[in-house]
């Protein structure tokens, strides 16, 4: 029986330690034979790194409390377009930092350019966003200060730096109220900015879309407390969703920034990566009223490098979410 008790078998003999230093191999060895490899090696390291955190920390009992409601609350939050620890795991730059392991998995195997950066998805994207022709426009519910913008771009094989047909450019964004169109019925239409296209023959996609502008997270709730405590403010700059997809490359999904945005070093969500950045360019006289000009090209690498992850849209999907 594990025990951090002076007086247990595993304390025995060791009086220069100030904690039992048997105590958590104890605990990792309670998992049984049948214990996959994977499951033994990230439980293993979860173990020992979180009862190093207690000891490092000296963690008190009322602490503990604290951070078990803490985790209570996060599971009370959850419901239907509210997936609270996935908005805690943006806070803590765990999902940033899980895209970016995942993305040198595929960089390590090549010798050109990298495959543009993925970065978090966020609980908002939709798996019935309509497709539409290219060159049409996602903004159905036009905001009295939107900034209608023509963005195009091509999308490349890293291998080659040929134009991929027939990949899915999937987009979305806020309005300028800082709202998506789910959450925002009184001033949006259903599938407002948001929109799926084809590429044509030669890679390349065009649409109609507004200027990104930054908004403030929902600041109540377990994940708005977090924020508090660490004295951190709530706003997450002007971003475009984008999910980009083909049967033979390995997909990705990103945000991308306006390089004017105020909050891109201080990114609530810890998501920004320099590569994902765009220099909007002021027009005039665009022939669809277009009045700033925005192009970014996005590379694929192929799924023989990869294969790609279903569970995260399956897990962001908002019609799956229990109520």
């Amino acid at each position: 029986m594990a025990t951090n008790s002076s007086n247990g078998a595993n304390g025995a003999g060791n009086k220069g330690s100030k904690f039992d230093p048997n105590f958590t191999k104890a605990v990792i060895d309670l998992m049984s034979p049948e214990t996959t490899p994977r499951n033994r090696e990230i439980l293993s390291s979860l173990i020992q790194h979180l009862h190093d955190f207690c000891r490092d920390v000296e963690l008190t009992q009322d602490e503990w409390v604290v951070g078990v409601n803490y985790v209570n609350a996060i599971g009370q939050a959850y419901q239907k377009n509210r997936n609270e620890a996935w908005r805690v795991c943006d806070i803590l730059g765990v999902e940033s930092l899980v895209d970016e392991i995942n993305h040198k998995v595929v960089i390590d195997h090549l010798e050109g350019l990298p495959p543009t950066s993925s970065t978090i998805l966020g609980p908002f994207w939709s798996s019935e966003t309509p497709f539409r022709e290219l060159g049409g426009s996602v903004i159905q519910d036009m905001p009295p200060d939107g900034q209608k913008t023509f963005f195009h771009g091509v999308i490349r094989d890293v291998d080659t730096g040929k134009g991929i047909p027939d990949a899915v450019f999937d987009m979305w964004q806020a309005s300028t109220n800082g709202k998506y169109d789910t959450f925002d019925p009184e001033n949006q239409s259903r599938h407002n900015l948001r929109g799926k296209f084809r590429t044509d023959e030669q890679g390349r996609f065009y649409l109609y879309c507004l200027k990104p502008t930054e908004y403030a997270i929902d600041t109540s709730g377990p994940s708005a407390d977090l924020l508090s405590m660490m004295g951190r403010h709530p706003y997450r700059p002007g971003h475009i969703h984008i999910m980009v997809t083909h049967p033979d490359y390995v997909g990705v999904t990103a945000q991308l920034y306006p390089d004017d945005d105020q909050y891109l070093k201080t990114d609530t969500a810890c998501a920004v990566k320099e590569d994902l950045v765009l220099h909007f360019i002021p027009v005039k006289d665009e022939k669809n009223g277009a009045t700033l000009d925005v192009e970014y090209d996005i590379r694929l690498a192929s799924k023989k490098y990869k294969p790609d992850s279903t569970m995260l849209m399956e897990n962001a999907n908002q019609n799956k979410f229990k109520l």
